[in-house]
């Protein structure tokens, strides 16, 4: 996911309204947006404004709401080639993925395309949901957030808890709004957005869930589609409760690279000398640490298993993790195991207090927005899911699932099994998801690491399959999640991106690049 700036306080912006007009009445240059200040503190040459859309596109004359738009205009506006559309993933907020992209896009691109974005519906400033939690309970609830943990001894029962009181109060809280949080929506709205600019058509950069928004849009709209770039894909037929447990295998793909920094870093690390030594020492470290979980001043979560897991996964996701920086000479990743052998020791030392008291602290502070309900960055991912498609209702599936996946998968616990709010979800899919498959225009480009901890390359196929011979897949050599923001980019993938979005030209057949 690509990172997310820090907000500031709304400031007032005019709110566009939009009437439904037939195709070939669109307006070809003119814009219903009024722009102005970002409510967050992207600098210029950012703009935003807000567009109102339907609440229930089969109602259209019905409750709107507002979407909140951002956009970066061309750099060489007699180069502007129209509208590039990004979304940065989740589902969370994208507001600010032009200025937090525009320095990794190669300059073709950036000269000739208007970077547009927007918080998707339910999110940071579009309408968003609330599902009543403070930091308190946000805290609490951190090894459930983003994988649902089991107990140490593989217990689900505070994840069935869990899942009841999240889903009880976000329908307490934003209940009509939750059977309209579809990707379909998110989609709908794009295109709201497109007609708002005066847009005939748009191009489209998506990465983790923006590649199946981006995949949904393609098939609600085919005509309005130029070129797309789908950068870390889901697979569109592994969805809801399918979709999640595809994490397992992304976070063993990606182990060998962990495993590697390891060794390269064995005094600091001191997890062993061998990728092996390695394997078998961080799981016997995460089992003692569930065993006997560690409280330490400062920390408002206790250090167990699950907590090195999730941190673990989480850093997984970029190799920045694991370089050292003038501001962190000792790499992140070795930092987190350093720390968690240290305490399951009993040797914590300042460091070690000062680290882990950061990092479980900074979680919650990390995923908030001023101006924005607490919990809205952490429900949401969840009531989209939920919207999109049915997940199991029965706890015993969950309960067999992850006993059978932590024997598995011990990377992961049995985690991306488990059970989530969406199995006492308040509201039921009304309609199911479009299917994503070929329009008969060759206009997608997918790039892929091979190693990513959150999609899969086994998940960048399945978008190919499903797309036939209307997409490319650019697979790279690499680890981490996000072949553009990687640390040190591919050339070889990053030029097949900037020759597709300059000049329309595909590669001739799908390729990998070392």
């Amino acid at each position: 996911m690509l990172p997310i700036l820090a907000g500031a306080a709304a400031l007032g912006v005019g709110v566009a309204t939009f009437e439904f007009v037939p195709a070939e009445a669109e307006p070809t240059h003119s814009s219903a947006l009024h722009w102005g200040a970002c409510p967050t503190e992207a600098p210029a040459p950012q703009q935003c404004a807000k567009l109102e859309v339907p609440l229930d596109y089969g109602a259209s004359k019905g409750r709107t709401i507002n979407i909140e738009v951002s956009r970066i205009p061309a750099a060489k506006p007699e180069k502007r080639r129209g509208v590039l559309f990004v979304n940065g993933g989740g589902p969370s907020s994208s507001l600010d993925v032009p200025s937090a992209i525009s320095g990794l896009l190669p300059a073709d691109v950036r000269d000739s395309y208007d970077l547009v974005a927007f918080d998707p519906r339910g999110i940071a400033h579009s309408t968003p949901i609330n599902c009543g939690r403070d930091a308190d309970e946000l805290v609490r609830d951190e090894q459930f957030e983003v994988l649902s943990f089991p107990g140490g001894d593989g217990s689900i029962d505070a994840n069935v808890a869990y899942a009841k009181r999240m889903a009880k109060q976000c329908a307490a809280n934003s209940g009509d709004l939750l059977p309209h949080l579809t990707t379909a929506n998110v989609a709908r709205d794009m295109d709201q957005i497109r007609r708002a600019l005066g847009e005939r058509t748009v191009s489209y950069y998506g990465i983790s869930w923006g590649t199946y928004l981006g995949s949904i849009y393609r098939e609600l709209f085919p005509k309005t589609v130029a070129r797309m770039v789908l950068d870390s894909s889901v697979d569109p037929n592994e969805r809801g409760y399918d979709d999640f447990r595809l994490f397992n295998v992304a976070m063993e793909d990606r182990w060998p690279d962990l495993a590697g920094f390891a060794v390269a870093n064995k005094d600091t690390v001191r997890l062993g000398g061998t990728m092996e030594r390695v394997r078998a020492n961080y799981l016997a470290l995460t089992a003692k640490l569930d065993r006997h979980p560690v409280s330490l001043p400062g920390t408002k979560a206790p250090i167990n298993g699950n907590l090195v897991r999730l941190f673990t996964w989480q850093l997984s996701y970029s190799d920045a993790s694991m370089l050292a920086t003038k501001e962190s000479p000792v790499p992140i990743l070795a930092q987190l195991w350093r720390a968690a052998v240290d305490v399951a020791a009993g040797k914590a030392t300042d460091a070690d207090r000062t680290f882990l008291e950061g990092l479980t602290n900074d979680f919650v502070a990390k995923g908030t927005l001023p101006g924005v309900p607490q919990d809205n960055l952490y429900s949401v991912g969840w009531a989209i899911s939920c919207g999109d498609k049915a997940w199991p209702r029965h706890i015993e599936t969950y309960a067999r699932n992850t006993a059978v996946d932590r024997g598995r998968f011990p990377l992961t616990a049995g985690a991306p099994a488990n059970i989530a709010p969406c199995s006492a979800w308040a509201t039921r899919p009304s309609d199911p998801e479009p299917k994503v498959e070929p329009i008969g225009k060759r206009n997608v480009l997918i790039v892929q690491n091979h190693r990513d901890p959150a999609t899969p390359l086994s998940a960048a196929q399945g978008m190919r399959r499903a797309m036939g011979s209307d997409a490319i897949l650019v697979d790279v050599n690499a680890g981490g999640h996000g072949v553009l923001i990687h640390p040190t980019p591919n050339a070889c993938a990053i030029n097949a991106v900037d020759k597709f979005l300059t000049s329309g030209k595909l590669p001739s057949r799908s390729k990998s690049c070392g």
